[in-house]
């Protein structure tokens, strides 16, 4: 194997094209990092003598066929919904895949296919999801192994800023995806409690966050996260009574982010005629007509439940919410507006330190007691460039991109990263970067 093929320069690629640069150097083989902005691959290339740029529009059957054609190993850090375009032409062309988004429906039923042309497709190779599959299954597998019952596990992972770099009322700024963030939790979360299906939709999902303490660094609140029942079979955990993933946010967040919710603002369904002419402020006074107040900021804040200095109004007024500044994206939809303003207000500075935390608890019966298991990574960011995120999303799909190379996996079709012969060998090597779980254990009633 001596061509791997990066589609995608963005925000998280750094770390991913770093080190596949790296191990071309010692392999002796080549990247191409394919972008709609060469410039941005070129950035992140630098001068490396076995790398190189590419124009793709990945919506052009031909280019992006070409490229494919002439890799052995394709890399894709495209929007999850242009990764099936992608997977067509490798099953086609015979090459291996490694993604970090959610493995879809359409997805795994390339399964057969891909197992029959022995093909290795790795979704789910990131960070959430990704290494939390890893570090999950590892830790489920050794209680096992112990002799333990598992009773309860919960999963929360947050891109988050670091303290030192936290300077705005919202204590929170973009560190991936800013179009993910506005479009955040919409649909219906589900998990298990107490042997019982809990159904949370979006319209009162950020009013039910819960605060869960991560050691060193304080509270935070979690929102659950998509579907948590999904899980059960593939981390081995039938019968759970107890099984929810979440994501965190800082104290405070949750309640302003659902005040945006309620006025209507993160909704991607419609366009807003005429939006490039108006105001900010005009803008919010069209959701509040029936609402009753002197100003338009009274009136949101009546209509979402708070008084006129409470912190969430502080937090809306921050942004720029009742600005008369013209919002100058013509026939935008509320989400379109919204991530156009929080692009500007949500910005890391060029020497701001992004931080992901994760955390997994676990619960279970042995020798007759009952344990919780606290099991947490905290790791910081460089800078702008080479965040927290970036590595934690690229360096899982890098790692495996060598495992490929070198023959070490045998696990063909579509697959997730919950298999020992993937996560042992990933998360060892992670330990290198300083992607360390730290344990806490104790024994409760």
């Amino acid at each position: 194997m001596k061509n791997i093929l990066i589609i995608g320069a963005g925000r998280s690629s750094s770390a991913v094209i770093k080190y596949v640069l790296g191990l071309a150097k010692e392999k002796g083989c080549f990247v191409t990092v394919a972008d709609a902005d060469p410039k941005m691959a070129d950035q992140k290339i630098g001068d490396h003598p076995n790398g190189r740029s590419a124009w793709l529009d990945v919506l052009k059957a031909n280019d992006r066929k070409d490229l494919i054609s002439r890799a052995d190993i394709v890399v894709s850090l495209l929007p999850a919904h242009l990764h099936l375009e992608v997977a067509h032409d490798c099953i086609k062309l015979r090459k291996h895949l490694i993604t970090a988004s959610y493995v879809s429906q359409e997805m795994y039923r390339l399964g057969d296919e891909a197992r029959d042309r022995e093909l290795i497709f790795m979704g789910e190779m990131g960070l959430d999801p990704g290494i939390d599959h890893m570090s999950a299954k590892q830790k489920i597998e050794e209680i096992k192994e112990m002799g333990g019952e598992i009773t309860a596990f919960r999963s929360y992972t947050g891109g988050l800023i670091a303290p030192e770099s936290d300077d705005n009322p919202w204590n929170y700024k973009f560190t991936w995806n800013p179009r993910n963030v506005v479009l955040m939790g919409q649909g219906t979360a589900q998990y298990l409690e107490g042997g019982k299906l809990k159904f949370l939709p979006y319209n009162r999902l950020f009013e039910q966050a819960r605060t869960v303490e991560v050691p060193g660094l304080g509270n935070y609140e979690v929102y659950a996260n998509r579907d948590s029942l999904l899980y059960k079979d593939v981390y081995g955990l039938n019968g759970i009574p107890n099984i929810l993933r979440g994501t965190f946010r800082p104290l405070g967040f949750c309640q302003a982010w659902n005040a945006l919710i309620k006025i209507g603002i993160t909704d991607g369904s419609y366009p807003i005629l005429n939006s490039g002419d108006i105001t900010y402020h005009e803008w919010m006074d069209g959701y509040v007509n029936n609402i009753s107040g002197n100003s338009v900021k009274e009136r949101i804040a009546n209509l979402i439940g708070e008084n006129l200095n409470s912190p969430v109004m502080r937090k809306l007024e921050w942004l720029g919410l009742f600005r008369k500044k013209k919002i100058k994206l013509p026939n935008a939809t509320p989400a379109l507006i919204l991530e156009h303003l929080l692009l500007d207000k949500w910005k890391l500075g060029k020497q701001d330190k992004d931080m992901v935390v994760m955390q997994h608890e676990f619960e279970y019966q042995l020798e007759g007691k009952k344990h919780l298991t606290e099991s947490t990574l905290i790791l910081k960011g460089d800078n702008e460039i080479e965040t927290a995120m970036s590595k934690l999303v690229g360096l899982p799909m890098g790692i495996f991109v060598r495992l490929v190379m070198e023959g070490k996996i045998t696990s063909t079709g579509v697959n997730i990263p919950v298999m020992k012969e993937v996560y042992e060998p990933v998360l060892e090597e992670l330990k290198k970067f300083g992607v360390i779980f730290k344990e806490r254990d104790q024994i409760i009633d």
